[in-house]
Parts: C-alpha cells; sequence; structure tokens
C-alpha cells in the first residue's frame, strides 16, 4: 500500500490541483491555452507513464489507470463545468492510454523474465 500512495498524490496535483491552478490564475485566452496543453499533452502522458509503472507490479499498482481517469473526471467537472460529458469521453481516453500502457509494460517485464 505504502507503495501506491505516491502514485495517488502525484495523480492528484495532475489531475486535480493543475485544473484548479489554471482556472484560478490563469484568465482568458491563456487559461485555454494551459487547459489544451493539459489535455493534449501533460494528462495524456501521465497517463502512459502511470499504466507503464502499474504493468510492471500488475499486482499492487493495476488500478492506477482507473484512479487517473477519475481524478480527471472529478477535477474537470469540480473547476470547470459539472456533468459535461465530453469530459467523459476524454477520461475514457486517459483510461485507455493508461491499461494499454500497463498491459505492454506487464508483457514486456514477463518476456524479460523468460529470456
Amino acid at each position: 500500500m505504502k507503495k501506491i500512495i505516491p502514485w495517488i498524490l502525484a495523480t492528484a496535483v495532475i489531475m486535480l490541483v493543475f485544473p484548479w491552478l489554471a482556472v484560478t490564475f490563469i484568465k482568458g485566452d491563456g487559461g485555454m491555452a494551459v487547459c489544451f496543453i493539459l489535455f493534449f499533452a501533460v494528462n495524456p502522458i501521465y497517463a502512459i507513464c502511470s499504466g507503464a509503472y502499474a504493468g510492471k507490479n500488475i499486482k499492487i499498482f493495476w488500478t492506477l489507470p482507473i484512479i487517473t481517469a477519475l481524478f480527471f473526471l472529478l477535477g474537470t467537472w469540480l473547476f470547470f463545468s459539472m456533468g459535461e460529458k465530453a469530459f467523459i469521453l476524454y477520461a475514457l481516453g486517459y483510461l485507455l492510454l493508461g491499461i494499454v500502457a500497463e498491459l505492454i509494460s506487464m508483457f514486456v517485464k514477463k518476456k524479460h523474465l523468460r529470456s
């Protein structure tokens, strides 16, 4: 359990604190640009990295892609628009990226163990 807590904290910062910072401190077009960077760069990269890490120890970290997607959904609904269906699609995309990275990482680890 101790190993997953840093990942949950990192997920909370990236998926909850970053959107709050964008909404609170950056106004107008700058805020929109930051949101594009979050939605199309930072969040997908984090989803892939957390999934890849989860695949290294699937028994402990299998929930990381799910937690990442749920935290994203919570953060966007809290700070942008509650119940907005477009954010569900983003969350599903991040979940898919995380699961694919998790599976690839798991298979690579198994292949190296056999060699």
